[in-house]
């Protein structure tokens, strides 16, 4: 039975065409146009007006406008020739609800004028001889009921397929939209990647390059002291690998990874690790913090600790051999201070002009997109006294 059912859905035309057969039988079933009521009793007028509107119910769903001008025509062709109402007229009801579902906005109001006018004028042609004025109007009331269901019913289909159009138009416009987002945060979780990936190697590298350096002048006057800075550029390569290939395997595509295979994201805690390398590399760092340590968001401490590492990154770069830095963390009761200060040279007037961008790299640009990300706000810039400060306020709420 289901299969019969999706047949007959796929296939709308040939199911109009039987009822047309049908339609076509019935009439001639009843007889004469003179035989139904009122008319002419000839054949030659009878049978093409019939065949045509069974045409009608045919062809009404390919051509649902012409179909209706047909039945227009043939029924001011009836009132003319004065061809009667047959059983093949029901066609006309047909076609004003076909219209009314799928046919054009004229169409349909053509077919609204029709429905309200057609029982009025074969009332008029072919008058009931017996009955009077009120029973006259109320077969003219009862006749025309039927045509106006019918538009009202059509038109009533027609705007709940347009509602639902519009549901599934606007489901398929939130699923492109929850698709681009998707994308979007992909592209978004790529650049911190990305970020992330400069920062380590910004910071790791920088470190290997003064102790190599250092490992080199010493390594005739004091092996023990080259052999100290060997051991820690060994460390610190191992850890940059170890960061890079976490990063690199969240960046590839088709391959799903345990995630204990990663390492964790830095924290706030680790910052004091971060300053003892750098002080084991020959960079006098002094490290202190105020206020009550507690557990911040993850966002926040990953922030906090970039723009240390990044920092004292630049502290290396440039401020010179003999600079030396200050880290403050201070707890608040909204949020977390950082304060990132050296005595050095201070760095180009190019690393915090003009966005930040000295040619070389884009340290400052870093920091300032990773604490717009958490809705902070970042301070760089030359001390008066010489040096550099870089002072960062993250707020513990997240931004909108």
């Amino acid at each position: 039975m289901q299969r019969l059912y999706d047949f007959l859905r796929r296939h709308p035309t040939q199911v109009d065409c039987f009822w047309a057969v049908v339609l076509f039988g019935i009439t001639a079933a009843a007889g004469t146009a003179g035989q139904d009521r009122g008319g002419t009793d000839s054949m030659a007028l009878l049978v093409p007006v019939v065949a045509l509107l069974c045409l009608v119910i045919a062809l009404r769903r390919l051509m649902p406008e012409k179909m209706l001008v047909l039945a227009a025509v043939l029924g001011v062709a009836q009132l003319v020739l004065n061809v009667g109402v047959t059983a093949a007229d029901f066609a006309l009801l047909v076609i004003v609800y076909t219209v009314a579902v799928m046919g054009a906005r004229w169409a349909s109001r053509l077919a609204l004028v029709m429905s309200l006018s057609a029982a009025t004028l074969a009332q008029v042609r072919w008058p009931h001889e017996h009955a009077s004025v009120p029973g006259q109007f109320a077969v003219i009331v009862f006749q025309t009921v039927p045509f106006a269901l019918a538009w009202v019913l059509g038109d009533s289909i027609r705007t709940r397929r347009a509602y639902f159009a519009q549901l599934e138009e606007r489901n398929a416009r939130l699923e492109k939209e929850r698709e681009a987002q998707a994308k979007f945060a992909v592209a978004a979780e790529r650049a911190r990647i990305a970020r992330e990936l400069h920062d380590v190697v910004a910071h790791n590298v920088s470190v290997m390059v003064v102790q190599a350096d250092g490992a080199a002048y010493v390594l005739d006057a004091a092996p023990d002291q080259a052999k100290k800075a060997l051991e820690t550029i060994s460390s610190t390569g191992r850890q940059a690998l170890a960061e890079m290939r976490r990063l690199l395997g969240v960046l590839r595509t088709g391959e799903h990874q345990e995630v204990g295979e990663y390492v964790p994201q830095p924290d706030v805690e680790q910052i004091e690790d971060l300053v003892q390398q750098c002080r084991g590399s020959g960079l006098p760092v002094d490290f202190k913090i105020e206020g009550t340590p507690r557990p911040l968001p993850s966002g926040v401490e990953l922030t906090a600790y970039r723009i240390v590492q990044e920092a004292l990154t630049n502290t290396r770069k440039h401020g010179g051999p003999d600079a030396g830095a200050n880290v403050r963390l201070v707890y608040f009761d909204d949020g977390l201070g950082l304060l990132v200060e050296d005595d050095g040279k201070g760095a180009p007037h190019e690393l915090y002009e003009e966005g930040g961008a000295d040619g070389q790299g884009h340290g400052l640009i870093g920091m300032r997109e990773r604490v717009g990300m958490v809705g902070g706000t970042l301070d760089a810039g030359p001390r008066p006294g010489g040096g550099f400060r870089i002072s960062v306020l993250l707020p513990l709420k997240p931004a909108h």
